[in-house]
């Protein structure tokens, strides 16, 4: 398997996930083509060619031969100059590693990931959010997010694996959309009727087990186990958190309980005085169980790859 094939399976494995509908992503798709088509040649110098066949700002090679042939993948939820430094003290004593996996975005992946955030909107609209109401408020914190990242040091990592000579790339929101569909999907078909309910099926999952295991279980955040649950939100992809005003609209929509990764302080406020019940199931335990089921696919597709699991990875097998 070549590097730029696993990427571009990887993409498309994230699109076929993805909750908006592979319909929806591809019409995506087509827009970027013909904008760029439209691009007078000095725009089209400095415009992100990947974009046209990949709708996830956070997942690029970042650095590689796209023909290296790809066997042995360590594989982190982050991945920065320290884990590098590790790969290649690893490759000195024999260990062979042909690529270097970040989940969370490294490198130009970091500096606009921010953009994957508009298909939040989308999701919502799903869910019975007018689609105007989600996008205006979710245009406010995406200009937030923008305004963080910004002055990050966002080539630090990519610039060690240059040096190093190590391919190195990240996937984010092509394994964040596994782990949305998948729990979205389980919950929806074991009819959940309370937060306990709820909290049951996650629990039962491997990568849930295993953070337990590290005093780091699954929780309710707000409600009470007894709390019947109205619909179920599993919100887990996007980029990051989104509007802070946007509970009281998901409460009108009907949704009842939402199951996160994470929700900040100020989220969880707002979540509390929509009335709604939020499940905390765990950021890394979730960063996780996405990967997982993207391997999964990769290894169903490609045969069997070697993983060295990493900050904070650890590889279970669904299929």
């Amino acid at each position: 398997m070549r590097l730029q094939e696993f990427y571009d399976f990887l993409v498309k494995a994230g699109v076929k996930q993805d909750p908006r509908g592979q319909k929806a992503v591809e019409a995506i798709l087509e827009k970027t083509r013909q904008k760029y088509q439209k691009m007078e040649a000095k725009a089209k110098d400095g415009f992100d060619r990947d974009k046209l066949a990949n709708p996830y700002a956070d997942t690029r090679i970042l650095h590689g031969d796209p023909q290296a042939e790809i066997k042995n993948i360590m594989l982190g939820v982050d991945i920065d100059v320290a884990e590098l430094l590790l790969a290649d003290r690893l490759r000195t004593k024999g260990e062979k590693i042909d690529l270097v996996m970040s989940h969370h975005p490294a490198g130009k992946a970091y500096a606009n990931f921010y953009e994957v955030m508009g298909m939040q909107a989308d999701i919502l609209q799903q869910f019975g959010v007018p689609i105007n109401i989600a996008e205006q408020m979710l245009d406010k914190r995406i200009k937030e997010v923008e305004k963080r990242v910004m002055p990050a040091n966002h080539m630090r990592a990519s610039d060690a694996a240059k040096l190093l000579d190590i391919p190195f790339m990240c996937a984010h929101t092509v394994a964040d959309n596994h782990v949305a569909t998948y729990l979205q999907k389980k919950l929806d078909q074991a009819k959940v009727q309370t937060v306990e309910d709820v909290m049951n099926v996650i629990n039962g999952i491997p990568e849930y087990k295993i953070s337990a295991g590290n005093n780091n279980p699954p929780r309710i955040l707000i409600g009470k186990g007894s709390n019947r649950t109205g619909r179920v939100f599993v919100d887990m992809t996007g980029g990051t958190e989104g509007s802070v005003d946007i509970f009281e609209k998901m409460a009108q929509a009907g949704i009842g309980t939402l199951v996160c990764m994470h929700l900040s302080e100020k989220h969880a406020e707002n979540a509390e005085k929509a009335h709604l019940n939020a499940v905390i199931a765990g950021h890394i335990s979730s960063d996780n169980l996405g990967l997982n089921l993207l391997l999964d696919s990769v290894i169903k597709n490609f045969g069997a790859l070697r993983i060295i699991p990493c900050s904070g990875f650890v590889r279970v097998k669904h299929n």
